[in-house]
């Protein structure tokens, strides 16, 4: 009886251990998608991406690498990026990866390696990010992750000044996963989290001429009003005109016969 309780607690010892391995499982591409070989250097100029579709992007260091995708509720997004350094570095460098919601708000990461560092002899960095799960509706101010489009940003926050510009080869993928059974949320968001890009009004039609007043409103409009700037300046310029007459009328010496 001892013996199948403790082989009962070695097994389930053993599955508690393997889990947070199996959970944070880079994820895999899908069969024939299509490999995005670009990427945005802005959240308005963001490449789009969907799940399971590799990236493969050559770029240089200091570059802000930008990528966008849809997330629904009750997804769980794994995201695995690996930067390859062609050329040897002169020192030590720290990459990050950044995840941010429709309304640009930054994303925690529950596992992965957000912000690794690469020794000078490294060829090679591997980053990693597990979201929460996108809830179907959550407070305002709670920022917990909603439906809608969500960006990633990949780049280096610290690295010696020499390297600045060297090429890099970036690898990136976004798998996800259903959670799956209920998720307790009582509300849903009435429309998925997408940024305007296009604010403000377009006109459609060129704006119609004002009427044209008649004659003695129209010149009682050029007239100035009696205490402005206009109107001292005029008056101020008469005045030194005159001064300047009599002055040189008092100054000038007359003619001998």
């Amino acid at each position: 009886m001892r013996t199948l309780i403790r082989a009962a607690a070695a097994t389930t010892a053993a599955g508690l251990a393997l889990t947070p391995a199996a959970a944070l499982a880079a994820p895999s591409p899908s069969p024939g998608a299509t490999t995005v070989t670009k990427a945005g250097t802005s959240f308005l100029t963001a490449a789009t991406v969907t799940a399971g579709q590799p990236v493969q992007v050559g770029a240089s260091t200091g570059d802000h690498l930008y990528w966008s995708f849809r997330a629904d509720a009750g997804q769980v997004h794994k995201i695995a990026a690996t930067v390859t350094f062609p050329k040897p570095r002169s020192g030590a460098s720290t990459w990050t990866v950044d995840v941010f919601d429709g309304l640009r708000r930054r994303q925690a990461c529950t596992a992965g390696a957000q912000t690794p560092t690469a020794d000078a002899s490294a060829t090679s960095v591997a980053l990693g990010c597990t979201l929460r799960r996108v809830r179907p509706w959550a407070e305002p101010w709670s920022g917990d992750p909603l439906p809608g489009t969500y960006y990633i940003r990949l780049s280096v926050t610290d690295l010696p000044e020499p390297d600045l510009g060297l090429p890099i080869d970036v690898e990136m993928l976004v798998g996800a996963t259903d959670s799956g059974g209920a998720s307790g949320d009582d509300g849903e968001l009435a429309a998925p989290l997408v940024p305007n890009t296009r604010a403000g009004t377009v006109l459609g039609a060129e704006p119609t001429p004002a009427p044209v007043a008649d004659e003695e409103t129209d010149l009682t409009g050029w007239l100035p009003e009696a205490g402005s700037r206009w109107v001292w300046t005029t008056v101020g310029g008469v005045l030194a005109a005159v001064a300047g007459v009599v002055g040189f009328g008092l100054t000038r010496r007359p003619r001998r016969p």
